[in-house]
């Protein structure tokens, strides 16, 4: 169970007005009113249409009894970065998949956290916030409970929480740029992505970092949240990430397309607490522009 304890400092608001501005899900609401202390004020059971005051400590209790027992738990490493009461953020590898899927239920994200969490003896729910490509490394944000996945889905959805990535891209990019184009699914795959006029507004950002060896090293970060949007932007530019066999099989890579989620910010759900998250770019990704080791510590600037 996870109590939480809001000071109200708003005179005459309604209970699912004050939650729903938190972020807080109809679906949760409607799950915390059929618990007998899952609102309360002062130790009493309020409705969601009672009024709060100016004083009021309103307190809310989430109580974790659904399990997915779909979800295969498997032994396997994960880089947990941070974790508390309410989520975790975990260092992705490249090749690791974040969901189990068709023909892969074994050895992903959520797979790892079912082992780790029955090994805890505690229920398990896997609410990752946002996805990773399987071969994009990187930082993810995972929920740990009913409320703190309302409120880190609002924050995605905002921009308050805001991921960016390195990419290694093929040529030398502009020092700025920014692509607005839109994406849509290939009619004849269910996997393929493309710029096409009929597709869906996606906006990408991006800042040259460094250019060698006939690739370019940017910062990236986005507007809209597509699927593949940075590799089939990049690729649509005429500067395709090396290792990416989809959009651009004819490059020499590493085994996994050079795409790294290097920061992420975001708010503690439960305290608004700003936390800032940073990982270096993987030896293998360094080594397309930098080769050898000497090379590598002038990356250093942009992992921090």
């Amino acid at each position: 169970m996870r109590e939480i304890s809001f000071l109200i400092d708003t005179d005459g608001i309604r209970v699912d007005r004050f939650l729903r501005r938190l972020g807080v899900s109809r679906h949760l609401l409607t799950i915390l009113k059929t618990i007998p202390d899952g609102i309360t004020v002062a130790g009493k059971r309020i409705r969601t249409v009672d009024m709060l005051h100016t004083g009021d400590r309103l307190t809310l209790r989430v109580y974790e009894t659904a399990e997915e027992n779909h979800i295969i738990p498997t032994p396997a490493a994960l880089d947990i970065l941070y974790e508390d009461e309410d989520m975790m953020i975990i260092d992705k590898p490249a090749g690791m998949a974040v969901h189990p899927s068709q023909g892969n239920h074994e050895g992903t994200v959520a797979n790892a956290l079912a082992y780790l969490y029955g090994e805890r003896g505690e229920p398990f729910v896997f609410r990752a916030i946002g996805r990773l490509d399987k071969n994009t490394s990187g930082l993810l944000a995972v929920a740990k409970n009913m409320f703190s996945a309302c409120i880190l889905t609002e924050q995605a959805a905002c921009g308050k929480l805001h991921r960016e990535y390195l990419a290694v891209c093929e040529g030398a990019l502009p020092a700025l740029g920014m692509i607005d184009a839109p994406i849509g699914r290939v009619s004849d795959s269910v996997i393929l992505r493309a710029v096409r006029p009929d597709g869906r507004r996606a906006v990408t950002h991006f800042e040259r970092l460094d250019c060698r060896n006939g690739c370019s090293l940017a910062r990236v970060w986005l507007d809209t949240g597509r699927t593949h949007q940075i590799r089939v932007h990049f690729a649509y530019i005429g500067h395709p990430l090396p290792g990416d066999f989809l959009y651009a099989p004819e490059l020499p890579g590493t085994g996994r397309h050079a795409l790294h989620a290097y920061s992420l910010r975001l708010h503690q759900p439960v305290t608004g607490k700003v936390l800032t998250f940073c990982t270096s770019l993987p030896s293998e990704l360094s080594a397309l522009l930098y080769g050898d080791k000497e090379e590598r510590g002038k990356i250093e600037e942009w992992d921090t």
